[in-house]
């Protein structure tokens, strides 16, 4: 194995490892549960299900590994803070398009060639990335697993609290 196959197996392996602790955690919460705000006027579990969902179907422009199946979420969750009274898919829809953008994301990151990861993301220009090869498809992927990391920090914090 290559070094660059080796960073992208590392990669790889933390992106997967961030993505099923998500899952268990999400998943232990009742349908009810999902309505919590993580402290007083904070996101509700439900938004920040729905921001990673919105952000990680947008992973696959900002790859370029395919179209967003749902940009029209982007409003809801990426480009406004939680609002209860937002239009918003029900749970049930939201787990569904869980589900299937990581299942979607699974399929295109495994057969994308090691080489493939160290190149430009379409978040930046053909300059930034000669100036600095390191913010690459590998550094946006590490980056979105810190991402998911980060809220399901946020999203224990609660668990304790929801009864």
């Amino acid at each position: 194995m290559d070094q660059q196959q080796l960073f992208v197996k590392m990669g790889l392996a933390n992106w997967n490892t961030q993505i099923a602790r998500a899952e268990k955690v999400f998943n232990a919460f009742t349908d009810e549960q999902f309505y919590t705000a993580i402290a007083p006027g904070k996101n509700r579990i439900i938004y920040l299900y729905g921001h990673l969902a919105a952000y990680h179907d947008a992973l696959k422009e900002t790859l370029g590994l395919g179209k967003a199946s749902s940009p029209e979420l982007y409003e809801v969750f990426l480009k406004n803070a939680d609002n209860g009274n937002a239009e918003s898919p029900s749970l049930t829809e939201l787990k569904n398009f869980w589900q299937s953008v990581h299942a979607e994301l699974n399929e295109l990151f495994v057969n994308l060639p090691a080489t493939e990861w160290f190149k430009r993301h379409n978040a930046m220009t053909d300059e930034d990335f000669e100036n600095d090869p390191s913010r690459n498809r590998l550094s946006v992927l590490l980056n979105r697993a810190n991402h998911v990391a980060y809220h399901i920090g946020q999203v224990n914090l609660v668990k304790p609290f929801v009864a």
